[in-house]
């Protein structure tokens, strides 16, 4: 911002009359207010009265001399920039004047033009001066600023009830707050977060992943599952991580949020443990009752007792969809509790489709439904992973398909390989889903009714179970359908060694 040069006051303090009024047309014609005085106790009368931003100050005269006019000046007020007046005999007088504190001199007699430089430079050197005072009090006010907002951002962060860290590229902490220590049962705070997240957290994955976002080599970035870990027997922590990117798009690290899981898992441990007791109580019972029901059926072969036979048949085939249900829970429980997938062994997912369409072939011949399974010419590679899990994941979604497709319908199964991934589809020319329930059907106990599904049975876990055993082997499950045309089950997982997550 510049100063404008009506704002600046010179005084002019020479005992010649011709001398100031000289001086005084020069100045006032360059748009300058100007003061004058004949004498040095006169000048500073002026200079306690004015704001005076620059003095023309004769050394000789009589009274109080020019050098002590100066040094009561520099006195008084240091940012006044004095200019001597002197003559050629007095110019070592000038040379002291500069060493005791003058800006400049002008020695006489001088022309119009050589005063206005001198005034010039003076002026500029005080807009320049004044020009730095405006940016350091802008630098002074952005600092402060910059100290508030990072204050406000450190008193949210540390009153956040998730434990919060941020690392740089190299995985080392540049910030976390008291409840990330509190969670992972530290009792100290360093006085310099310089120390590598492994110092911090000992849970190797954990920290693997940390490093691996911190440097943005994660291949999904926008998303990344949460990971789950435990610091002891009793105590579980979810970490949501997420890469922390610069305005060029360079990676600067990660910030991650961590919560206490604990009380989630131990009602998960207790439901698990509460419907594998009830289920395994009562799929015995379930089980005698079943074959007596069957036991009494033949031995009422040939006899004339119709409406008996069917509340017989009606009877078996209600427990026979009960110890289905109790199955289809203890298979969900062990899948939430992490109790799948552990085995893994390389599949043959060839052999596999095989054996499940041909066992299930017979239940497509009593509707008078077609079944096909199309394999690529090339032998499909080996999985490593469980081969219970894959079996329960395509035995349900055939299943499904058969049983939501009309009498007399077809069933399409197709596996081949697709870049990193197996994909197999199972497609129908069946019922079809509304739109509406396309996201719905993957809830647990949710059965869509309507004309042409009333009379089906079925428990409403075989969906939720196949997605529950893909995300532990680190697959996905895409759907389409059209209602009264059929339905695409498109399932894909990693080729290679995968598991749980």
């Amino acid at each position: 911002m510049k100063k404008n040069q009506d704002t600046i006051h010179i005084l002019v303090v020479d005992d010649e009359e011709g001398i100031r009024a000289g001086v005084e047309r020069i100045l006032v014609r360059m748009g300058l207010k100007v003061f004058t005085a004949e004498r040095g106790d006169i000048a500073l009368d002026i200079l306690d009265r004015e704001d005076i931003s620059i003095v023309l100050l004769d050394l000789k005269m009589p009274g109080l001399d020019g050098m002590q006019v100066l040094m009561r000046i520099r006195g008084k007020n240091p940012d006044i920039l004095v200019i001597v007046i002197t003559g050629y005999a007095t110019v070592e007088t000038a040379i002291e004047a500069m060493k005791q504190g003058a800006y400049d001199f002008v020695a006489k007699p001088f022309e119009p033009e050589h005063l206005r430089i001198i005034v010039n430079r003076a002026l500029e050197k005080i807009r320049l001066t004044f020009e730095a005072e405006i940016l350091e009090l802008e630098r002074k006010r952005t600092l402060a600023d910059l100290g508030t907002e990072k204050s406000r951002i450190r008193t949210i962060i540390e009153s956040l009830p998730n434990g919060i860290v941020v690392t740089n590229s190299t995985g080392h902490v540049a910030l976390m707050n008291p409840a990330f220590l509190k969670l992972l049962g530290l009792d100290f705070y360093p006085d310099s977060t310089d120390g590598h997240i492994e110092h911090y957290v000992k849970d190797e994955g954990f920290c693997s992943l940390v490093m691996r976002i911190s440097q943005c080599s994660y291949d999904d970035a926008g998303n990344i599952p949460p990971y789950e870990f435990s610091t002891s027997d009793d105590k579980y922590l979810m970490a949501r991580i997420r890469p922390v990117v610069g305005d060029e798009n360079e990676c600067l690290g990660a910030v991650i949020s961590i919560e206490d899981i604990t009380a989630l898992k131990m009602l998960d441990r207790l439901k698990s443990e509460f419907v594998a007791k009830v289920s395994h109580e009562l799929r015995s019972p379930l089980s005698t009752i079943h074959e007596q029901l069957a036991s009494v059926l033949n031995d009422m072969a040939g006899e004339d007792s119709n409406g008996e036979r069917q509340l017989l048949n009606r009877a078996k085939e209600k427990t026979s969809g009960l110890i289905s249900l109790i199955g289809d829970l203890l298979d969900l429980s062990r899948i939430e509790a992490g109790m799948v997938c552990n085995e893994l062994k390389p599949v043959c997912v060839s052999t596999l489709l095989k054996n499940i369409v041909d066992f299930l072939s017979t239940r497509t011949k009593g509707k008078q439904q077609s079944i096909k399974l199309n394999l690529p010419e090339t032998t499909l590679p080996s999985v490593q992973s469980d081969p219970l899990a894959l079996e329960s994941i395509f035995g349900n979604l055939i299943a499904n398909a058969i049983n939501y497709t009309q009498e007399g319908g077809e069933i399409i199964v197709s596996a081949f390989a697709e870049e990193k991934n197996l994909v197999v589809e199972v497609k129908d020319n069946g019922f079809g889903i509304d739109p509406k329930y396309i996201d719905k059907i993957f809830d647990k106990f949710f059965r869509i009714k309507n004309e042409k599904t009333r009379f089906i049975t079925g428990t409403g876990l075989g969906l939720p179970i196949v997605k529950g055993l893909l995300e532990d082997i680190g697959g996905s499950i895409i759907v389409k359908s059209t209602p009264g045309k059929g339905s695409v089950f498109t399932v894909a997982f990693p080729i290679g060694d995968h598991g749980n997550r």
